[in-house]
């Protein structure tokens, strides 16, 4: 779209703003926009509607349709309560439950949502203060309703906020559901379509009863009693990071036996502007570094570490020297895994159809293990609404034990359908028990993880481009690799190319080319070399990022080699991303 053209669209669209039934401060801030000599925000407030990605609606706050705000959140809420209408027209009462995170206006968008799904005459759930995402899962399931939201942006910067919609089974809609709730919301041509005015008398405040049984059904999870009566001294530090997991993850952890939390004082405090970090991210150092702090003052054994939504979990153990490092999202996959499978084999619980579950991008460790061990593993796009799809189609014919992804999620339950950061730290203590037990670090028993599997080192690069223009650029990124995909990446040659955009996978020796077997096309691109590096490339569903997953592997033969060959496998991994010009 040409400039003058792009500018003609945005302020067209910006201008129904001012005509509509909008607040006076809304319009306010339109007419502000229109008038600013610069059009950035403007074209960047308007030039699109924000849609459901990976993780549903995602955006910055402020005013426009590329905004999260109570008119975007609005026509959201009421799109799905007209397709919930149509879907669900034959049951009396139609029920959701609606929870939210620490974030700014998040409290404010659950509430609005609530009444207009209300108004709706749809009986709404209404946690009475901020909860964990997966909680609000558990509730769907647990109070039998046909959908579910939750306001939070995650993990992401302090300015986002956003909206997962979930369906019956509790996970988060996919195909033909997210869809269709779009095209529900792209019905609404006016905010007057909106119905903002609740029915109180369908609205109930729902809170601790729901807590207690989410963390009842989480205890039952422990499989090593025994080793946490041995260590539950064990000293862990625990940060939700300003946000949710403060709510239940100290609680979870009391009740699977664990006497000696440590918190960081500061992160307690529930803030929207998270205050002592720059991202609440536990993907990133910093995030935990007030935690790794307090673990040295106090000798602390595990550091673990929760995002504002308590989905995702980030941990830091000791390595040989006694200095803090952090684990990554495959490495505690790895754990979860590795344990998980262990202990159920040990317990005599494993049936013969177990599975797992991982994202194509996660690291193909997990599929060793698998293998090695006669359980299934399953391979499923990015995002845990697919792991949860595949929990689905299985349910009543194959035994779940985990899913997993290296964004730091996990999920070792199936009562559940999104990744679990309660849950997660409870289990990932009782690991760090459990190895402790039989005479091991976390750290050494990751190392013998991959003694006994194979070495992997992974890493996952994000290149930022922001705004229409870098949503173009990242989409000729996508082209690029696909017209002129490479032959060989750090001097080792290409020897299978999987798009999951065309659903083709290519044998370069051989020139053959099958179908692969996925639910759905996906802007994906793998590369597999001769010495087994597997490079993906994807754009992300809800941020404005290009990212590549780096997995290489080096020979591992004892525990004494393991910092000489994570140093080697870091030289070749900087030799990928040059290669690919990253």
């Amino acid at each position: 779209m040409e400039n003058t053209d792009l500018m003609k669209f945005v302020t067209t669209k910006a201008q129904t703003w001012l005509n509509g039934s909008y607040d006076e401060a809304t319009k306010t801030d339109v007419r502000r926009m229109l008038e600013a000599t610069d059009s950035t925000e403007l074209i960047d407030a308007f030039y699109k509607d924000l849609e459901f990605g990976t993780g549903g609606l995602r955006g910055i706050m402020g005013t426009g349709t590329n905004r999260m705000n109570l008119y975007t959140v609005g026509a959201a809420t009421q799109g799905l309560s007209n397709y919930l209408q149509k879907e669900f027209h034959h049951i009396p009462q139609i029920k959701v439950v609606i929870g939210h995170d620490c974030r700014n206006n998040s409290r404010k968008f659950a509430e609005s949502s609530a009444a207009i799904f209300s108004a709706n005459g749809i009986k709404v759930y209404l946690f009475e203060a901020l909860r964990p995402t997966p909680e609000i899962s558990f509730a769907i399931r647990h109070l039998g309703c046909q959908s579910g939201i939750i306001i939070t942006a995650s993990h992401n910067p302090k300015e986002y906020n956003g909206y997962k919609a979930y369906w019956d089974d509790g996970a988060q809609m996919i195909a033909p559901h997210d869809v269709n709730v779009i095209k529900e919301v792209e019905n609404i041509k006016r905010v007057e379509d909106i119905h903002f005015q609740g029915n109180d008398a369908l609205i109930e405040s729902i809170g601790e009863t729901i807590d207690a049984e989410y963390l009842a059904k989480i205890k039952t999870l422990s499989l090593s009693p025994e080793a946490i009566e041995r260590h539950k001294d064990m000293k862990i530090v625990y940060t939700p990071i300003h946000g949710t997991g403060g709510t239940l993850i100290p609680q979870s952890l009391k009740n699977f036996g664990f006497t000696n939390i440590i918190h960081v004082p500061e992160q307690d405090v529930i803030s929207g502007d998270f205050p002592t970090v720059v991202s609440p991210n536990p993907e990133e150092p910093a995030a935990l570094s007030m935690a790794i702090k307090k673990a040295i003052e106090t000798d602390a054994e595990l550091v673990m570490a929760s995002d504002p939504d308590a989905d995702r979990i980030g941990i830091a153990v000791k390595n040989n020297d006694n200095q803090w490092i952090l684990v990554n999202g495959n490495q505690t996959c790895m754990l979860f895994t590795y344990y998980l499978m262990r202990r159920w084999n040990e317990l005599n619980k494993i049936e013969n159809n177990a599975y797992v579950v991982k994202t194509i991008v996660t690291t193909e460790v997990i599929k060793k293990m698998a293998d090695k061990n006669n359980i299934a593993c399953y391979d499923c796009y990015t995002g845990f609404k697919w792991i949860a799809s595949v929990i689905r189609e299985l349910e009543g014919k194959q035994q779940y034990i985990g899913g997993g992804e290296e964004s730091y999620g996990y999920l070792p339950e199936d009562f559940v359908r999104d990744k679990d950061a309660v849950s997660s730290c409870s289990l990932m203590a009782e690991i760090a028990a459990w190895a402790k037990d039989n005479g091991k670090t976390l750290y050494q028993l990751i190392q013998d993880i991959y003694l006994e599997y194979g070495f992997s080192k992974e890493k996952g690069i994000s290149i930022v481009r922001k705004g229409k223009t870098g949503a173009e650029e990242i989409q000729q990124m996508m082209t690029n690799f696909r017209q002129n995909p490479p032959k060989e990446i750090a001097g080792s040659n290409i020897m299978l190319i999987k798009d999951f955009e065309t659903l083709r996978m290519k044998d370069m020796a051989t020139g053959q080319e099958t179908i692969l077997d996925m639910p759905e096309p996906s802007n994906v691109l793998q590369f597999f070399t001769e010495d087994e590096t597997k490079i993906s490339v994807r754009p992300s569903g809800t941020e404005p990022k290009i990212k590549f997953y780096i997995e290489v592997k080096h020979p591992l033969k004892s525990r004494e080699e393991f910092e000489a060959v994570n140093q080697a496998a870091e030289q070749k991994v900087e030799a990928v991303k040059k290669s690919l010009g990253i």
